[in-house]
């Protein structure tokens, strides 16, 4: 092999053995660059939003009305205090002429008002189906009362042979010999007896009635006394 060949052939030799020795390098990849932070806003962050709450009121009481009133005025004459309402309960006190008082409560069928008895603490009940009871104001504003409590009766007998006449209740009673009718029923109150047998009507007797009284008329406008059987 001449000189010059020998020449070529190591350098052929010689790039042959650069090209593999590049080829065989490592090629490391690129790094992948680190994503950047995210970008901060300029404002200064603030805790998340929440629904302020309205300020709480404070209760008012509803407002005291008065109670509705209304007024008994007595007129024309005086007027029974009884402690219930009805005419069957006892009478408790009395409502003068010109004199008033106030009403508090009614019954349910609106016919008596209960009262507070003037200069006193307590309670009664008066009838508004006569003249002498005048109202002033609404009673079917107030409040209805319902009695729990029935009245005991009362009773007056005429024991005589005459006929008997009662005031202010204007009643008759008859004679005993007409019995079961010489027996009335009859309110509570203050009454006068006459004989309505005699000529000028002769008082025979006062008499208190009470919630169960049982009274016999047992003498006559001329002085004759008799027992009932």
């Amino acid at each position: 092999m001449t000189r010059p060949s020998r020449i070529l052939r190591n350098l052929s030799i010689a790039l042959l053995a650069v090209f593999l020795s590049q080829a065989c390098m490592r090629v490391e990849p690129e790094a992948t660059p680190a994503p950047l932070p995210a970008k901060e806003s300029a404002a200064t962050p603030t805790a998340p939003l929440t629904a302020t709450p309205l300020p709480t009121q404070t209760e008012v009481p509803p407002t005291a009305f008065p109670a509705p009133r209304a007024t008994l005025n007595v007129v024309k004459g005086n007027l029974f205090i009884r402690r219930g309402p009805d005419m069957a309960f006892n009478t408790i006190g009395t409502l003068y002429k010109d004199t008033s008082a106030k009403i508090i409560a009614r019954d349910v069928l609106s016919n008596w008002v209960q009262i507070q008895i003037p200069k006193s603490k307590k309670t009664g009940w008066v009838s508004i189906q006569t003249e002498y009871s005048q109202i002033e104001g609404d009673i079917k504003s107030l409040p209805e009362i319902t009695p729990t409590e029935w009245p005991r009766s009362a009773y007056l007998r005429n024991c005589t042979y005459h006929r008997m006449y009662v005031l202010p209740s204007e009643a008759i009673v008859p004679i005993t010999l007409e019995y079961p009718d010489n027996e009335i029923w009859i309110y509570p109150g203050e009454y006068v007896v006459y004989d309505i047998d005699i000529p000028g009507d002769p008082e025979v007797m006062k008499i208190s009635i009470k919630e169960g009284s049982d009274i016999e008329i047992i003498e006559d406008g001329q002085g004759n006394k008799r027992q009932c059987p």
